[in-house]
């Protein structure tokens, strides 16, 4: 099975704006600079991040969200995942204004574009407090069927071995924080899986234990460990995606997240993939990056 598309789903919002109701977990979310039109530059960061995707060859499939009632839905990667093994999963959302995003259409153009023969709805598990913000709070390794996850209030291990069993997917769950302590919100701020490496920051695991099993994992799966740090966790480095294009491997960077790489780490990374920077600086005022705007389609 192939880690990575050339194919993505993206959601241009009308009236972005800084979660209140994510504030509280998520220490990548920052307020506003006064004198900043917050809403019209993410619409049009989201217009330029699909030109280039598009020019690079990437196929996306854009669509308009037009209310208020979802600020978040720029990051649709966190309600719905698709397979190569034919299912298309939902996902309970920790935040009640976050399930709104949800949207029948985006489910019925990609079960009839794609033919996805399964619907797996995990949106009920809403109702007993128990989420799973689907590949923000799972970053796939699809060749080796691993799912890393960081537990939060986002991730809760019941909804990610149910998930896992389902899929025929091994869990790989640990604890990540900060160095204030605070729980690491969702995982793929925090690492990246590609064809060839994986990106993380093995630091914020803190337990010896769980970091040596994640280490240990990366090495059996045969992929290269390139380590960021905690510094460069916190510009977004860590949220990457691969894609495919034209027979070649782009990473999806933020401007932001590649400015803070070194020399060496793009010497890396350049062996595998050609960067794609990207530049979302006020999408990252909500607390996620180019990769969480990007919903892959297998």
């Amino acid at each position: 099975m192939s880690q990575s598309s050339d194919t993505v789903v993206m959601v241009r919002p009308h009236h972005f704006a800084s979660n209140p109701e994510t504030m509280g977990d998520n220490a990548f979310q920052s307020l506003a600079k006064d004198g900043v039109n917050v809403a019209e530059a993410a619409y049009n960061e989201v217009t330029e991040a699909v030109s280039k995707l598009r020019d690079y060859g990437v196929q996306v499939h854009l669509f308009e969200d037009k209310t208020r009632a979802t600020p978040d839905s720029v990051f649709p990667n966190n309600w719905f995942s698709t397979h190569a093994s034919d299912e298309l999963v939902l996902y309970p959302m920790y935040c009640e204004n976050r399930r709104k995003e949800r949207r029948p259409d985006i489910i019925e153009f990609l079960c009839s574009q794609y033919g996805y023969h399964e619907l797996v709805d995990f949106s009920a598990q809403e109702s007993d407090g128990v989420f799973l913000e689907g590949t923000g709070s799972i970053v796939f390794d699809h060749e080796h069927k691993l799912a890393y996850a960081a537990r939060s209030k986002r991730m809760h291990e019941s909804a990610l071995k149910a998930l896992c069993q389902k899929l025929g997917y091994e869990p790989v769950a640990f604890d990540a924080t900060s160095r204030g302590g605070k729980p690491v919100y969702h995982t793929n701020v925090l690492m990246a899986v590609g064809s060839d490496f994986v990106m993380a920051s093995i630091d914020m695991i803190r337990d010896d234990k769980e970091r040596r099993r994640f280490v240990d994992t990366v090495a059996r799966s045969r992929k290269t460990l390139v380590e960021l740090t905690e510094e460069q966790i916190e510009h977004f480095a860590g949220n990457t995606l691969e894609l495919v294009a034209n027979g070649g491997r782009l990473l999806a960077i933020s401007s932001t997240a590649h400015n803070v790489l070194s020399t060496e780490q793009v010497k890396m990374l350049e062996q595998w993939v050609t960067l794609m920077p990207i530049n979302v600086p006020t999408i990252e005022l909500g607390g996620g990056s180019i990769r969480c705007m990007l919903a892959q389609i297998f």
